[in-house]
């Protein structure tokens, strides 16, 4: 919105700065920070009247959860309020990709809301139906990748690009769009198994959101393109705004999510910022690399894919419970201590992520 501005600008004026993506990205940080910090407690205090008894805990959950019983859920809402707003603000909303990404965040957001909702009214952990979000998830996705595939140059279009052999490209053809379907559900799904534990979900999110924003800055410059020999995808440095409102409004989250979590995530955010992530990767050709930098979203997946496969099959549990945070919890580790733990892992796997755009 605010990009309009720079019909006002006669070159080397205030107006003439709006033009810069890194500019507009960096107000797009601070307008959702601040939101988040504005509206946080008010938005809190809401939840705690209309909830009144906050999200269920799990009857067969560790035992420390019990402790949390009351505090209220949906405060996704508070991020997902500040990305809009300043989304919409700051970024060129003739983008293609700027609305692909963000239609993906609502429609997993409602997803997501629709299932806390459940929650709370019937006070227990069940929610909507896993098929119906599920197949609403994939119709999403579906329209999503179809989009994404229309928007990308005839020469990537249906085309899957390695990440450390920057000249090979697979040819999906019509199977583009299954794919992308399966990298956006997947993402949501496996920051939905990830948000846990205080704070634990919400920081490798805005790490691999930052990381995102990065790749798509980069593979949007078609000079930085050249130099580091990946794939031009014109109008992907726009999404560097969508990455930096939703760090932004993530640190607003996080302030009142920090343990003791004043307000939980609920499916609400963690649906709809694990769909942002792989609508991302999907956009900027960078599938691949999204699962090396959530790579810990990843991993609590699959722990949990091996542990209901494994006890279908013996019996009998290869984790003490899933997803592998619990596993560690029931260990005796402590809750901040898993939690930095996995931040630290996160933010090695971003760096890891990113160093193969570098080699050649």
């Amino acid at each position: 919105m605010l990009y309009g501005l720079t019909q006002f600008s006669e070159g080397g004026d205030l107006f003439n700065l709006f033009r810069y993506i890194t500019f507009r990205a960096g107000g797009a940080f601070f307008t959702a920070l601040v939101f988040g910090f504005l509206f946080g407690r008010p938005l809190i205090n809401f939840l705690r009247r209309k909830q009144k008894k906050g999200q269920p805990i799990r009857d067969d959950g560790p035992a420390s959860h019990f402790s949390k019983a009351g505090t209220p859920t949906m405060g996704g809402l508070l991020i997902l309020s500040a990305l809009l707003v300043s989304t919409l603000l700051w970024s060129r909303l003739d983008n293609p990709y700027v609305w692909i990404v963000l239609g993906v965040t609502l429609a997993f957001g409602l997803i997501g809301f629709a299932d806390d909702y459940a929650k709370v009214t019937r006070m227990n952990t069940k929610g909507v139906s896993g098929r119906i979000r599920m197949g609403i998830g994939l119709v999403v996705s579906a329209i999503a990748a179809a989009a994404a595939a229309w928007y990308h140059p005839d020469a990537l279009s249906g085309q899957l690009a390695m990440p450390l052999f920057k000249d090979a490209l697979i040819n999906l053809g019509l199977l583009f769009v299954p794919f992308g379907m399966i990298v956006i559900v997947g993402a949501a799904n496996a920051v939905n198994l990830t948000d846990g534990l205080d704070g634990l979900a919400i920081m490798p999110v805005m790490i691999a959101a930052g990381t995102l924003g990065a790749i798509s800055y980069i593979v949007g410059n078609a000079v930085l393109t050249g130099y580091l020999g990946v794939h031009f995808v014109p109008g992907t440095g726009e999404l560097l705004i969508f990455c930096s409102a939703l760090i932004g409004g993530g640190l607003g989250f996080l302030w009142y999510n920090a343990p003791p979590a004043a307000v939980f995530m609920g499916d609400t955010g963690s649906l709809a910022l694990g769909g942002a992530l792989g609508a991302i990767a999907v956009c900027t050709k960078h599938e691949i690399v999204l699962a090396i930098v959530g790579g810990l979203f990843v991993v609590e997946a699959l722990s949990v894919i091996i542990q209901v496969l494994y006890f279908k099959r013996t019996g009998k549990r290869v984790f003490l419970m899933a997803p592998i945070h619990h596993h560690f919890e029931k260990k005796g580790w402590a809750e901040p201590q898993i939690v930095i733990r996995f931040w630290i892992i996160s933010l090695i796997l971003a760096l890891i992520g990113l160093a193969t755009l570098k080699v050649r």
